[in-house]
């Protein structure tokens, strides 16, 4: 991690999501009125497991090192810094760092009145090391 610089505190090992994650994450809140905003660091080969967020959509804003992207049915996608993700509503779909690298990105919550998360599967071991 020492050649790793991201503009965002690290923050706390995300032990409230861990069952929800392969590998280390680690979870810093960010202050956005109304909006819930966190900092989101992935160990190399960390990634989260399908969700589809229900109610109100998500936002990642990548800023340090590389990730991927992928919504179920379409091929998954790098995420370099400065690239934007916008989520719809509904849509199933998985994020997180390659295998050689950490990743970061803001993640917010598009603020809707009962908006919930909803938590699938991992991604696969074999379907995760097939990505580039």
């Amino acid at each position: 991690m020492s050649d790793f610089k991201q503009i965002f505190p690290l923050g706390q090992k995300n032990d409230a999501y861990a069952e929800y994650f392969v590998g280390q994450s680690y979870l810093a809140l960010l202050t956005l009125e109304g909006v819930p905003t966190f900092n989101v660091t992935f160990e190399p080969g960390c990634r989260n497991n399908w969700h589809i967020h229900q109610g109100g959509g998500q936002i990642l804003l990548c800023t340090a090192g590389t990730g991927w992207y992928q919504e179920e049915g379409k091929p998954a996608q790098i995420l370099n810094p400065g690239d934007v993700v916008n989520i719809p509503a509904g849509v199933n779909h998985w994020h997180g760092a390659t295998k050689d690298s950490w990743f970061a990105h803001v993640a917010m919550s598009v603020p809707v009145e009962g908006s919930t998360t909803e938590w699938g599967g991992p991604l696969t071991d074999e379907e995760y090391n097939m990505l580039g």
